[in-house]
């Protein structure tokens, strides 16, 4: 996966073009920096940094962190809010951010490359990182037909697979899940309150409070 995207970061945001995308873009877009305003956000798995000035415009503090610098290179290069700070580190571990602690988190496209059996550890360790009450907002694609890379094969968890080519010719069998609202909500079991789930056409996002 660290070396998919790796290869694919200079033309990453051609998914950002589809026609049939635009509309939605635009509306989490205009809905994200209400979620994060004067909050302290630690951002997982940024990529190449979609997300991060519209989320970021009103936040106090926004922390945006990838474990892959090629991507990471083109987000730093993009305009930013003055509150935005890039930092290499693990999604996994966090262990570069050492004991600091945040009233927020935002994760867009990272969920869906998640093993469904590894989730509910994945979220620990992102709440040991967030103070009781904080507010966490995931969001990824929904499994559009004839928009989505089709799913090439299931494994034994349950877990989805797309197979992806390159403009180098390289083929790579990707990770990619496409959960519904009732399957989220309960990987995140008693770990949320107050979830909001907000489905578009081609995304969904969620939304609550970190217990």
């Amino acid at each position: 996966m660290l070396d998919y995207y790796k290869r694919r970061a200079a033309v990453y945001e051609r998914i950002y073009a589809k026609p049939e995308r635009q509309a939605d873009l635009r509306a989490i877009e205009a809905a994200l920096p209400a979620l994060f305003a004067g909050r302290s956000v630690l951002e997982v798995a940024c990529g190449t940094g979609w997300w991060t000035p519209h989320g970021a415009r009103d936040a106090r503090r926004w922390l945006a962190t990838d474990l892959n610098p090629e991507t990471m290179d083109v987000a730093r290069a993009k305009p930013m809010p003055a509150c935005v700070e890039f930092r290499t580190a693990d999604a996994w571990t966090f262990v570069e951010i050492g004991n600091e602690t945040f009233d927020a988190a935002f994760a867009g496209h990272w969920w869906s490359h998640l093993a469904l059996e590894r989730v509910p550890a994945w979220l620990d360790a992102l709440h040991a990182r967030l103070e009781p009450g904080a507010r966490v907002v995931l969001l990824d694609n929904r499994y559009v037909e004839g928009s989505s890379t089709p799913i090439s094969r299931r494994d034994e968890h349950g877990n989805s697979y797309q197979l992806r080519s390159l403009d180098d010719g390289s083929r790579h069998e990707v990770l990619k899940n496409f959960p519904q609202r009732d399957e989220a909500l309960a990987l995140l079991g008693t770990r949320a309150r107050a979830p909001q789930w907000t489905e578009y056409p081609h995304y969904w996002l969620l939304s609550y409070e970190r217990s």
